[in-house]
C-alpha cells in the first residue's frame, strides 16, 4: 500500500520508488541517495528523494490514525467487517474521520439529550417519511422532560440533523462546493479601524475573494490580521444552493415529514455543517498557503546558502553606527578574530579622521585583502568613509546583510565560540564571516531569523524547520565540507553525521590535530561504517596523500578511479585535471550490476575539476551615492539595486537607503509571469526604474529593467 501511495501521489516510477524506500529503510540520508545511488533510484534528485520521504510520512501517519480508530471501534463493539475494510482501504485523512465520525465519543449535545429522553424512535419515524399525522404521533413522545410535542419534534430534529452531519455523501457534496466556490469575507471592528498597527492591514478590512484563488501571502496576511483581533473572517457559500443540495439527497416525498426534515437539514446545514466545513476549508486553504510560503523561503535560503563566497581572504569586518560607533574586527583568512576596536566616525562625535587612520592602520597591519560593512544603520556613511581612504594594497570594499547577525551575536553558539567577548563583537565576526563563506556562518542561525521570507511566523513551523533544515543539509553536502575547518555547526549537516558525531569530530580534531586522510576520519569515536559511508564524500581533506580526499568521489569508488588510471597508463593524480584523457574514456566497459554510467559520468566529471566549488565568486557592488533617502528618489530614476528578499507577488531590492523597493510580479516581465524565480533570484545586482514613491507610507513601486 505504501508503495502504491507514493507512486500514485508523485508519478514517480514505481521501481524508483522502491529502491529508494530500501535505501531509506536502511538509514541512507536524502544527498547521499541522490548523489551515490542514481543506478538504484533512477537518477532520482534530492527534491523527488524529499517528496518520497514526505509522502511516507503522510502514508505513516494516516496508518497510525487508523490504527487508533480501528481499537476504538472494536472497544465499542461496533466494528463489522464491512467498516473495518472501508477504514483499512481510506488513503485521505478527512475520508477517515468522516468514517469514525457516527461513533466518536461526543461532548454533550443536543441529539445526545433527545435520545436520552427518548426521541429516537420518533426521529426514525420522521426519516422514514411515511407518517401524515406526525404532531398526533408526537405527542406519544410528551412527558416530564419532553412537556410538549414542540419539543419532542424539536429533539428529534436534534437526532436527524446529527444523522444528517454525519453523512459522509453529504459532507463531501458540501466539501465540492466549498472548494469551488466558497469566499472569503472580511469584516473591520470598528473600535480597530484607527488602530496605528491596524494600517498595514487596512487594504483588508472589508475584503472579498475567492477562497480557491487567493494568493497566499494575501490569505496569511489576512488570517495575521485576524489573529491580532483587527478584523473577523467569515467563509462563505451559497446557502440556497447548498441546502437544495441537501434536500435532494434526504426528502422524497410530501408528508408533514418533509416539513420536519427541512427545519433538521437546515439547522443540520448552520449548526453543524457548514461550521466545521468552512473551518475545514479554510484550514486545507492555510496548508496551501503555507506550502507555498514554505516553498518560496526555500527557494530564497538555498540561494542565500549558496551565495557567492569571497574565499579565504583575510578580512576586516565593521558593524556600523552612529552614537554607539562603529565596531570594528580583523579576520584572518581561516575566520579567526585577530583584533577588536571601536572607532566614531559619525554624529555625534564625528572623529572621521581618526577612524580613517585606524582602518588604514589595521588594514596595513593585518595584510588585509577585503572590508565587510554590515548594511544596517550608518551603513551607506561608513561605506562613503571607507572608499575616501587610500589604502597601500587593492581593498575591496563589500557591503553585507546583518540579517540574523544579532540573533547569532546573542546565541549559545556565539557565546561558546567568543565566551570573552559581548555580543557586538561577535556581530562584527559574523559580518566578517558571512563574507567569507555565507554557508559556514549562516549554518549557526536559526533560519528563520535571516528575513528572506513572508510571514515565516505564521506557517506551520513544524512543516518550515523540517523544509529548512533539508535545504540547509542539501546546500551543505552540495557544496562540501573542509573536515579541518569546519565548525560543529557545519559539520552537523553533513549526510549520516548530525549534532554528536559532528562535536566528537570537532573534540577529536582539537586533541589530535588535523585529519590527514578520510580513513582517519573512522578513527573518531562512535563514528561506524554507516557514518562514514554517507558522510565522507562530502567531507573533504586539503593535501591527502590521495588526491581524491580533496574531492567529491565516494571512498567505495577509490579502486575503480585507480583501475582507470592504470588502464590509462597514469597515476591517479595525473588522471586528476586530464580533461582531454578523461573525455575520451569508454565507460561502459567499467558498468557493472551496482555502478553505472549515471556514476561515472559523475566521477570523470569530478575528476576534472575536483573539489570544485559549485557557488560564484563574491563580487563588489556600488549603490548610487546621492541616493541617500527616500526623499532622494522620483519616477523614471534608473538604480542599481540588490535583491533582498523574494516573495510570491515579487521580489525586494535593496537601492541603499533605509527603505526597501517593490518590483510587483507584474513589473518583473511583459508577459506573464509564473514564478518569480525565474527572473530574478536572491542576492542578484540588477539595475530598477522607479515607477512611484509613496513618502508618507515609505514604500517604493520599482520595475525589472532591461536593456
Amino acid at each position: 500500500m505504501l508503495l502504491n501511495f507514493i507512486t500514485s501521489k508523485t508519478q514517480l516510477p514505481h521501481e524508483s520508488v522502491k529502491n529508494t524506500l530500501q535505501l531509506l529503510d536502511e538509514a541512507c540520508t536524502i544527498p547521499f541517495i541522490s548523489r551515490y545511488r542514481k543506478e538504484r533510484t533512477g537518477n532520482l534528485d534530492e527534491v523527488q528523494i524529499g517528496d518520497i520521504v514526505s509522502f511516507k510520512e503522510q502514508f505513516e501517519s494516516i496508518e497510525k490514525r487508523k490504527a487508533t480508530i480501528l481499537k476504538a471501534l472494536e472497544e465499542q463493539g461496533v466494528l463489522d467487517e464491512a467498516l473495518k475494510i472501508k477504514i483499512k482501504k481510506t488513503t485521505a485523512l478527512n475520508a477517515l474521520e468522516d468514517l469514525y465520525l457516527p461513533y466518536k465519543k461526543k461532548r454533550k449535545t443536543k441529539a445526545e439529550t433527545a435520545r436520552k429522553n427518548g426521541l429516537e424512535p420518533l426521529a426514525k419515524i420522521i426519516m422514514s417519511q411515511n407518517a401524515n399525522d406526525i404532531k398526533s404521533i408526537a405527542l406519544k413522545y410528551v412527558k416530564e422532560e419532553v412537556p410538549t410535542h414542540e419539543k419532542a419534534l424539536e429533539g428529534a430534529r436534534h437526532i436527524i440533523a446529527e444523522w444528517i452531519n454525519e453523512r459522509t455523501d453529504i459532507r463531501n457534496a458540501l466539501r465540492k462546493q466549498l472548494e469551488r466556490h466558497a469566499q472569503i469575507l472580511t469584516q473591520v471592528i470598528k473600535t480597530k479601524i484607527e488602530d496605528e498597527k491596524a494600517q498595514k492591514f487596512r487594504d483588508y478590512f472589508d475584503w472579498e475573494e475567492s477562497l480557491n484563488r487567493i494568493p497566499s501571502h494575501r490569505l496569511l496576511a489576512i488570517l495575521r490580521a485576524e489573529s491580532e483581533g483587527f478584523i473577523r473572517v467569515k467563509i462563505i457559500i451559497d446557502d440556497v444552493r447548498a441546502l437544495e443540495r441537501i434536500d435532494h439527497k434526504i426528502i422524497r416525498s410530501s408528508t408533514a415529514c418533509a416539513d420536519q426534515l427541512e427545519l433538521a437539514i437546515s439547522d443540520a446545514y448552520k449548526r453543524l455543517l457548514l461550521p466545521a466545513l468552512s473551518n475545514e476549508a479554510l484550514q486545507n486553504a492555510k496548508e496551501k498557503a503555507d506550502e507555498s510560503a514554505i516553498r518560496v523561503f526555500a527557494k530564497n535560503l538555498k540561494q542565500l546558502l549558496l551565495g557567492a563566497p569571497l574565499g579565504e581572504k583575510r578580512v576586516l569586518a565593521i558593524d556600523p553606527g552612529f552614537r554607539t560607533g562603529c565596531k570594528v574586527v580583523c579576520l584572518d583568512a581561516q575566520g579567526q578574530l585577530k583584533y577588536n576596536e571601536t572607532i566614531y566616525p559619525h554624529p555625534p562625535k564625528n572623529d572621521s579622521t581618526g577612524a580613517m587612520k585606524k582602518i588604514s592602520s589595521l588594514a596595513d597591519a593585518y595584510k588585509i585583502e577585503a572590508i565587510a560593512i554590515g548594511n544596517g544603520t550608518a551603513s551607506r556613511e561608513t561605506e562613503a568613509l571607507i572608499r575616501k581612504i587610500r589604502f597601500k594594497n587593492d581593498i575591496q570594499v563589500f557591503v553585507v546583510s546583518e540579517a540574523g547577525a544579532s540573533i547569532y551575536s546573542a546565541s549559545k553558539i556565539a557565546r561558546e565560540e567568543f565566551p570573552n567577548y559581548d555580543v557586538t563583537v561577535r556581530g562584527s565576526v559574523s559580518i566578517g564571516r558571512r563574507l567569507q563563506d555565507p554557508l559556514a556562518e549562516l549554518v549557526k542561525i536559526d533560519a528563520k531569523s535571516i528575513g528572506v521570507g513572508q510571514y515565516q511566523h505564521d506557517v506551520d513551523q513544524t512543516k518550515l524547520k523540517k523544509a529548512l533544515d533539508t535545504v540547509v543539509e542539501n546546500g551543505v553536502n552540495a557544496v562540501g565540507v573542509n573536515i579541518n575547518t569546519a565548525s560543529r555547526y557545519l559539520l552537523s549537516y553533513v549526510s549520516g553525521i548530525g549534532p554528536k558525531l559532528a562535536e566528537n569530530i570537532f573534540n577529536y580534531r582539537a586533541k589530535n590535530g588535523a585529519f590527514s586522510s578520510r580513513n582517519d576520519i573512522k578513527k573518531v569515536p562512535r563514528l561506524g561504517e554507516k557514518a562514514f559511508e554517507q558522510g565522507a564524500a562530502f567531507l573533504r581533506i586539503k593535501a591527502s596523500k590521495n588526491p581524491l580526499d580533496d574531492s567529491a568521489v565516494h571512498p567505495e569508488s577509490y579502486p575503480l578511479v585507480k583501475q582507470i588510471a592504470k588502464d590509462e597508463g597514469v597515476s591517479v593524480s595525473k588522471l586528476i585535471g586530464n580533461t582531454t584523457l578523461l573525455q575520451n574514456i569508454d565507460l561502459k566497459k567499467y558498468c557493472t550490476n551496482l555502478v553505472g554510467l549515471p556514476t561515472l559520468k559523475d566521477i570523470i566529471k569530478e575528476l576534472e575539476k575536483p573539489g570544485l566549488d559549485i557557488r560564484e565568486q563574491a563580487k563588489v557592488f556600488t549603490f548610487n551615492q546621492n541616493i541617500k533617502s527616500i526623499n532622494d528618489l522620483h519616477t523614471g530614476q534608473l538604480l542599481p539595486g540588490i535583491v533582498n528578499n523574494i516573495t510570491n507577488f515579487g521580489c525586494f531590492v535593496d537601492i541603499g537607503i533605509k527603505e526597501s523597493g517593490l518590483i510587483h510580479v507584474s513589473n518583473l516581465a511583459d508577459a506573464f509571469v509564473k514564478e518569480v524565480n525565474d527572473h530574478v533570484s536572491l542576492h542578484q545586482q540588477i539595475i530598477v526604474k522607479v515607477l512611484e514613491v509613496d513618502i508618507a507610507r515609505k514604500r517604493i513601486q520599482l520595475k525589472l529593467y532591461k536593456k
